[in-house]
């Protein structure tokens, strides 16, 4: 665009963009969702705007062709440094269009893989496709279709939060048109009122936001997150998580690590690391059902159940295990289905003399299903 628009100066520029526009069909439309005003500038606003708009555009009509492909897939991938596994055999496929959570304690693999699967390490044996190729084999091309947070911070303490986020979208090749993009990054991240401030007088929230806003500048199609909201508060935490569904509304594919667990109910789907294995990769409805093996009702009764009541309500033919006493009135058992299930006990309970005050099924923290998780492949090793 900037050959073209080299002769004929800011009209020329204002020509190009229309007739770009009128092309598509979108021209009103474009500048009423341009967000032209402000400090900005209408040509470099509307550049930017359409720069985005073709790059959505092509990234859709990708995806639709290819919707059914995984993004990831891995299978036998092991990494050795020495004689220790980091990770092994791990096997998996990732669909396109999902947010993928991998958790796991801190040194269980999760960091090794994401830098497997980025091209930074080769795999000592095992085989792996991302965007269909082997990362030891990506291009410049192929790389500019991703986006890597890393947990470290990367970026220049010498430079303001404006320079470095511009800095960082000229290393990508994002169009010159991009103040508004930029803004807007900035926006999100609540980095706005900081813009002009030196990267070495932020704090290190604020330095997490900023490594956020650099890692999305370039529209990544495959975007890893390892450990995102680590070191920020809750609420942004939560707002990370906004935006990263907004994300994969617009077609991109996440890939999330992190150790904060209960995150894992934002994910389509969850892996769980534990020691260098991936034990599974479920739902998070999944992982609460193998967890515990079915789902959890709990049943509050005006009366004590006894001992031997206990006993025959373990028996019947849709509770599993032992049940689990809350205390005096409360007992919380294990079912094949929580809905058909719910009729049956209460049903039992009348007939048993039981006054029901409440029956429902639970949600147990994820944080509890970890730890069961991984109390049961520790019985197993």
């Amino acid at each position: 665009m900037s050959v073209l628009c080299k002769g004929g100066g800011q009209a020329g520029c204002q020509a190009l963009v229309n007739a770009a526009l009128d092309k598509y069909g979108q021209l009103d439309s474009a500048f009423n969702n341009a967000g032209i005003g402000g400090e900005s500038n209408p040509i470099a606003d509307t550049g930017a705007y359409y720069s985005k708009w073709f790059r959505q555009d092509q990234m859709n009509s990708k995806n639709n062709n290819q919707s059914t492909m995984d993004v990831i897939t891995t299978e036998g991938l092991t990494k050795k440094f020495g004689d220790e596994i980091a990770v092994n055999s791990l096997t998996m496929q990732i669909p396109r269009g999902t947010i993928f959570g991998f958790i796991g304690p801190s040194g269980c693999g999760k960091t090794t893989t994401v830098r497997l699967l980025t091209g930074v390490y080769e795999p000592t044996s095992g085989r792996l496709s991302v965007l269909r190729k082997n990362p030891i084999d990506f291009t410049k091309s192929d790389r500019e279709r991703i986006g890597y947070l890393i947990q470290q911070f990367v970026l220049y303490p010498e430079l303001t939060v404006w320079e470095n986020l511009n800095f960082a979208a000229s290393f990508y090749g994002v169009s010159p048109f991009r103040r508004g993009r930029l803004n807007r990054l900035l926006d999100f991240v609540e980095l706005s009122g900081d813009k002009y401030k030196l990267t070495r007088d932020l704090s290190g929230g604020m330095k997490r936001r900023l490594n956020l806003a650099a890692t999305l500048v370039h529209n990544p199609e495959l975007i890893f997150l390892d450990e995102p909201t680590a070191g920020i508060d809750p609420i942004l935490r939560r707002k990370f998580w906004d935006y990263f569904k907004e994300l994969q509304a617009e077609g991109h594919t996440l890939f999330v690590t992190t150790q904060y667990v209960g995150e894992a109910a934002y994910c389509d789907l969850v892996g769980v690391m534990y020691e260098g294995k991936l034990l599974m990769i479920e739902t998070p409805d999944g992982l609460r059902r193998r967890a515990y093996g079915g789902d959890v009702v709990g049943i509050r009764t005006t009366e004590g159940m006894r001992h031997e009541q206990r006993i025959q309500l373990e028996s019947l033919p849709f509770v599993h295990g032992r049940v689990q006493v809350i205390d005096d009135q409360e007992t919380d058992v294990i079912v094949d289905e929580a809905n058909s299930a719910i009729p049956s006990l209460m049903e039992w309970c009348r007939a048993q003399g039981l006054t029901v005050e409440t029956i429902e099924e639970k949600s147990p923290p994820f944080d509890d299903i970890f730890v069961k998780i991984i109390e049961t492949e520790a019985a197993h090793v």
